[in-house]
Order: structure tokens, then sequence, then C-alpha cells
């Protein structure tokens, strides 16, 4: 099979998970999570946690040339330290705030080492549960003035930051793709990005596509998470499993707007076979991607904008449904 896309996984979902109840997989090393990511096909890249996954600079690169892998993206954690249990870019407490935003330097030292392209943030803690449990505009701030200082920090490796309605906070502060945007705008820094998360963007009520082409029209650059969910809750199960056609949309305007970094599954295997899991992303994403690059993109278009829906919905019959 062609692999038109270049895909990668978050290598955390490829060890032992955990939810409240239970246990999944098997603990595995670092290099024993790459070994098999290597065997999967289509995959050819990797996000990694830093600090908790990878920390060793010259392990890393070592491993990956072993394995034939890139790095997808270096992702920050800055919601795991017990400073940052009640927001850590957003804490009260200026002293935690300059953790939380060394973290995002550092792990922008080590990506640089390791010659990743990119720094992701996720600011899970950051957030609240109640009325008037916080200065709406003072948490506001806070977090501008963090990533305003961490963004600008080695600017030739971008930092995108990544929304999430809720978790590990009732409600998190930057919970959607146009408050990113506006976080972006308020900052200024024309080298920062949008990690934009399929399931994120379904669970929070969005359409992925629509966020997806909000993005590209911006001026800050976009980073693609892939899973898929019930719109309830962020269960990280394998694309198309819940919204089939809602995840061709979505890959439809990332190819109209000539996205071609790579498409990172962020996907918990946690009661399904982990090889076989992540290897059904790629395998439908790259099918879907090739049969819309085979289409005739200029009349489906047209259709697009011609306001007939009922004519759109005859092509998607005709061309897409026969995957």
């Amino acid at each position: 099979m062609d692999y038109p896309v270049k895909c990668a996984l978050i290598t955390g979902f490829v060890s032992k998970t955990k939810d409240r109840f239970h246990e999944y997989n098997q603990s595995l090393s670092l290099a024993e999570r790459l070994q098999l990511v290597a065997k999967m096909d289509g995959m050819s890249g990797v996000e990694v946690v830093f600090p908790y996954e990878a920390s060793d600079a010259g392990e890393l690169v070592g491993l990956l040339q072993e394995n034939n892998l890139e790095v997808a993206a270096i992702n920050v954690n800055v919601k795991a330290e017990p400073e940052f249990r009640n927001g850590g870019i957003t804490s009260t407490n200026p002293a935690i705030r300059k953790k939380a935003i060394q973290f995002i330097k550092n792990a922008k030292d080590f990506a640089q080492a390791v010659n990743a392209n990119k720094v992701t943030c996720c600011p899970l803690g950051d957030g609240y549960e109640f009325n008037f449990q916080c200065d709406y505009a003072q948490m506001w701030k806070f977090i501008v003035e963090a990533f305003e200082e961490a963004g600008s920090y080695k600017e030739e490796i971008p930092l995108f930051v990544e929304y999430k309605p809720s978790e590990t906070r009732g409600h998190c502060f930057v919970d959607t793709a146009a408050k990113t945007l506006c976080l972006l705008n308020d900052i200024g820094n024309k080298s920062m990005g949008v990690t934009l998360d399929f399931g994120h963007s379904m669970y929070g009520q969005e359409n992925p596509a629509e966020a997806a082409a909000m993005v590209a029209e911006s001026d800050y650059q976009l980073y693609i998470h892939i899973n898929d969910n019930d719109g309830k809750w962020d269960w990280d199960y394998p694309v198309c499993t819940r919204n089939f056609l809602a995840y061709v949309e979505f890959l439809f305007y990332l190819q109209k707007n000539n996205y071609t970094d790579f498409i990172t599954s962020d996907t918990s295997p946690t009661r399904w076979d982990i090889k076989e899991t992540f290897e059904m992303n790629t395998r439908l994403t790259n099918k879907i991607w090739k049969l819309l690059s085979e289409l005739d993109q200029k009349a489906f278009q047209s259709l697009i904008s011609g306001g007939d829906y009922m004519k759109v919905w005859k092509f998607i019959e005709k061309e897409i449904f026969s995957l």
C-alpha cells in the first residue's frame, strides 16, 4: 500500500496506560517503544513527551537512527509536577509560573538537540471547576505572558499550543480553536502554531474541518493529532470508528490547504492490539487521503460552493462511499 501521508504517534500510547479503574498493556522502555513503532506499516515518526519519556538527547537520537524514525514533535508536559496541580502557567505563585515556562524552554532546547522542528504544549492543568473560582482576566494575562515568553525563546523551534475543553481541569482556559487563535493574536508571534486534535475538536462540539480551515487561513502554523470519540468525552478511539464523514471532511480541508506535516495518532489502544490499532489509523488515513487526491476536487469544490447540498451528497455517495 502507498503511504502518501507522513504518520506518527505519541509514544506514551505504546506502553502501559491507565484510567481510573484499570491498567492496560505492559510497560515498555523507550527503546522497546521505538522498536515497536518501527514495525508498524506506514508509521515513520514519533512525538515524545519531555521530560518524562525522554530527557537524554543523545540516547533518543541514537534510538531514532536505529529504528529509521523521525521526530514529529516534542510534547512538553506542564501538568504532572505536584506544583502544577492547580495550574502551571496560570498559578498565582510567580515561582510556579516561572517553573512552567522554564519547562517549555527546556523542551525547546531538547527539541533542538534531537533535530525536532517543533514543541507542542497542551496546558491541561490550567483551568477551573467552579463559578467565582478565579479572576478570568488575570488568568488570561498569565497565559499570554507565559506563552509569549516561551514562544519567543528559540523561535527557530516553533511552539504549538494544543487546546482541549477539559481534563485535567473541569474547564480548560484554552479550550477551542478560536480561543487559541485569540491567544496567538494577543501574543503576535507568527512563528507559533496550533495543535489541532480531531477528538478534542469533536468533544468540544466544534467541526474539526472548520477548525482546520480557520487555522489554515490564519497567520499561524498547524499541526495535527488524530483519534475519534462520541462527542461526549475524549476517548482517543481509532479514526473513523465514530465519525467517518467528519474525518473525511477534515482530511479534505487539510489537503485543500496543502498540509504536509505529520498526522500524529493521539490514540489509546486500551483493549485492542497496539500495533493493529495504530496501523488501522495509518491505513484508513492513507486510503482516504489517496481517494480525496484522486477526486475531481475542482468539481467537488464547485458543488460545495453552489448551495445545493443534494448535489453535494450525490457526489459523496458516488465518489466517497466507494471507499
